[in-house]
């Protein structure tokens, strides 16, 4: 980015970071992490800047240093920080810590970590009435969260701020968390990957919704995304980050049209929809039926005089050896309820579940077995690994709860998966804090593979990982595929990735099957208008990218 005060564009600057540095102490003799080292950026005030590249480069604990949020062990510095007043003049900034709300609003990446549990949508608002603007009148900021939520699109305003966050979708609480991050008036808005983990047709509805607050509100825009077409289509201005330093930065066309770093081209070919579509299945017999789903329906209480929520109806499916099978569809779907029914965490209504043509019955004996031979990887591995173990203890668990090996034998396993999954060996002796989601995401596929499954369940397996890493990881998980039989059913958002690993696909709506049949048939010419909305939305690089046109010929 420019280092004057005024950008590319002829705007002013609204913010200036110069020579931000995060570092992190060892541990016990080690060496410390250097997170962050000497970034210097520019955000034009009504600009739009997006911070690009693969997990652990620093992407967010930049966001988090700018505004005082970095852990105490941590020792931040700026050479220079600066904010553009109310009156016009362009600050220094003594404490970033000030910035917060009334300056610099925070879209958090994890809305259901970002919001409180244990509190209504309401109070949640009520909160930072109180804190930022001294409104203590119920009546007024009830109001005024009415207001907010309508202004992002949320549905039903009056029902949502009755509600806890779990019963909201994601799309819902992520429109939520950028409501509450305008509730001070902020003249800057930072996003933390504010759409990784949404499908496609939502993640373009929040992203629209950015862009119509920034028009409608004059704001600036600080987004952080692994997802360079993401950031080619919504960004004035790119950052390419690797390894905690800026390798590449300037306006997205010059960017995207000539990059002049490898680390940016190589991010520019290793867009999902560069992945090689997955082959068809040989002609001949059909290998054996792993996993059936016979008519599985589940229905839940509306709650407070609603109608019952028919979560999943009439739902059949065939899971194949050696085959994957992905469920896509919009956010509220199905596809969450449907897998835990199929994996036992959710009874059924009507319906049966089948493993190798017996049916799945209730009790311990039959449900440990069941557990042996379907192993599930969740999309949030922050939340599935036990924080107190260590990363070798995480992934040996499987083979501790079913009594399999010595403890030696059990952490030798751990390492030799851990390479599997393309982590170091060393890593066995780290806390899951001490690595970053990408990472962690590869630990929680690491464990699922400990018992040898004959069935894992992908619950967005790669949503986590930058552009980079996905490619090595798919093949990977495409080799043992292919080395053990081991089946997949996949549930992913990220359609390019579901086009290089799914034999079929099944699309979900409202909980009904809308369309199924071998992925490459249904992309090419689907029939239901569900699917094509889905296709639709998936994001491409703009026309300047020298990859846009690859990118679109092979999306579908």
């Amino acid at each position: 980015m420019t280092a004057t005060t005024e950008t590319t564009t002829g705007r002013g600057v609204l913010l200036r970071v110069e020579g931000l540095t995060v570092a992190y102490p060892g541990r016990r003799g080690e060496d410390g992490t250097l997170a962050v080292d000497g970034l210097s950026c520019t955000v034009p005030e009504g600009g739009s800047v997006a911070i690009v590249g693969e997990s652990g480069s620093g992407k967010s604990t930049t966001l988090h240093a700018l505004l005082g949020l970095t852990p105490r062990t941590a020792r931040t510095g700026f050479g220079r920080l600066e904010f553009r007043g109310e009156d016009g003049e362009l600050r220094p900034v003594g404490d970033p810590r000030e910035l917060r709300g009334r300056s610099v609003g925070l879209v958090p990446q994890d809305p259901v970590r970002s919001l409180d549990p244990l509190m209504r949508i309401g109070a949640q608002f009520a909160e930072l009435h109180r804190h930022f603007l001294g409104l203590t009148d119920r009546e007024e900021s009830r109001a005024r969260t009415l207001l907010a939520l309508e202004s992002v699109g949320v549905d039903r305003p009056a029902l949502r701020v009755r509600q806890y966050p779990h019963e909201l979708s994601g799309g819902q609480r992520q429109r939520i968390l950028i409501a509450l991050a305008l509730v001070a008036g902020p003249r800057l808005l930072l996003a933390d990957e504010p759409t990784s983990n949404l499908d496609t047709t939502v993640q373009r509805r929040v992203l629209d919704l950015f862009d119509e607050v920034r028009a409608a509100r004059g704001l600036s825009l600080l987004l952080v995304t692994h997802d360079i077409a993401v950031a080619g289509r919504r960004a004035d201005h790119l950052v390419v980050m690797r390894a905690g330093r800026v390798v590449e930065s300037g306006p997205t066309p010059e960017v995207l049209g000539s990059p002049r770093d490898p680390y940016t081209r190589q991010l520019l070919t290793s867009l999902p929809s560069g992945l090689p579509a997955r082959p068809a299945s040989p002609v001949g017999e059909a290998p054996r039926v792993v996993l059936e789903a016979r008519g599985l329906s589940r229905s839940f209480a509306g709650g407070r005089g609603r109608e019952r929520v028919d979560a999943v109806q009439d739902v059949s499916l065939r899971l194949r050896r050696g085959r994957t099978l992905a469920v896509v569809g919009e956010s509220g779907a199905g596809k969450s309820t449907l897998l835990r029914l199929l994996t036992g965490l959710e009874r059924a209504d009507r319906g049966e579940v089948f493993l190798e043509g017996a049916r799945v019955r209730p009790g311990r004996g039959a449900r440990t077995d069941f557990a042996r031979r379907v192993q599930l990887v969740y999309q949030n591995p922050a939340r599935s690994l036990n924080p107190s173990l260590s990363i070798g203890r995480v992934v040996a668990e499987p083979l501790e709860a079913h009594r399999i090996g010595g403890a030696r034998a059990r952490a030798a396993r751990a390492r030799e998966l851990l390479e599997q999954v393309e982590l170091p060996a060393a890593y066995a002796e780290r806390r899951p804090h001490q690595l970053s989601g990408g990472q962690l995401q590869r630990v929680a596929i690491a464990r699922a593979l400990a018992l040898a499954p004959d069935v894992v369940v992908l619950d967005e397996p790669v949503s986590a990982l930058d552009q980079a890493v996905r490619f090595a990881l798919l093949r990977l998980l495409g080799e043992i595929q292919e080395r053990s039989g081991v089946a997949y059913l996949l549930v992913s958002h990220d359609l390019g990735v579901v086009r290089a690993v799914a034999d079929d696909v099944l699309v979900l709506h409202r909980g009904r099957v809308e369309e199924r049949g071998p992925t490459a048939s249904v992309f090419s010419s689907p029939t239901s208008p569900w699917t094509r909305a889905l296709l639709d939305a998936v994001p491409e690089l703009p026309l300047s990218s020298p990859v846009s046109t690859h990118d679109r010929k092979t999306s579908r």
